[in-house]
């Protein structure tokens, strides 16, 4: 397997709004280049390559580490954070007591980010978003 600079990716869905958000707010953090970014809602995206669908990966935030280990949810966003030097940020939301706080709330925005982006303004423009 040939090496990688990057140390964790993170795939998430160009056309949310608030994925785009978070994302560049991670890619101003990510100067040494050890976190990766793909767009799931890129016209040349292949979820086969990561053994998964489009729908599943649209329903949660996914991140993979460089040997094909995948993670979902609030644990993408952690390891996202410290791939960029921020995990400190969010280690609170890995706490035994709190983790599963944090971990419900994203479920709930997950299931529910479309709908509020619908309430900001943000129309689907294609017919993913109804993954």
């Amino acid at each position: 397997m040939k090496p990688t600079a990057w140390q964790f990716k993170i795939l998430y869905d160009g056309e949310c709004p608030f994925c785009k958000i978070e994302v560049n707010w991670l890619d101003r953090w990510n100067r040494g280049g050890r976190l990766a970014i793909e767009d799931i809602a890129a016209p040349d995206f292949d979820p086969a390559v990561y053994g998964s669908t489009l729908p599943i990966l649209m329903g949660t935030l996914h991140g993979v580490y460089p040997d094909g280990r995948m993670t979902t949810g609030m644990d993408t966003f952690r390891n996202a954070y410290r791939a960029v030097g921020l995990g400190w940020l969010l280690a609170p939301t890995g706490w035994r007591f709190l983790r599963p706080v944090f971990d419900r709330f994203y479920e709930i925005f997950a299931a529910n980010r479309v709908k509020a982006g619908r309430r900001f303004g943000c129309k689907c423009e294609t017919d993913r978003c109804k993954l």
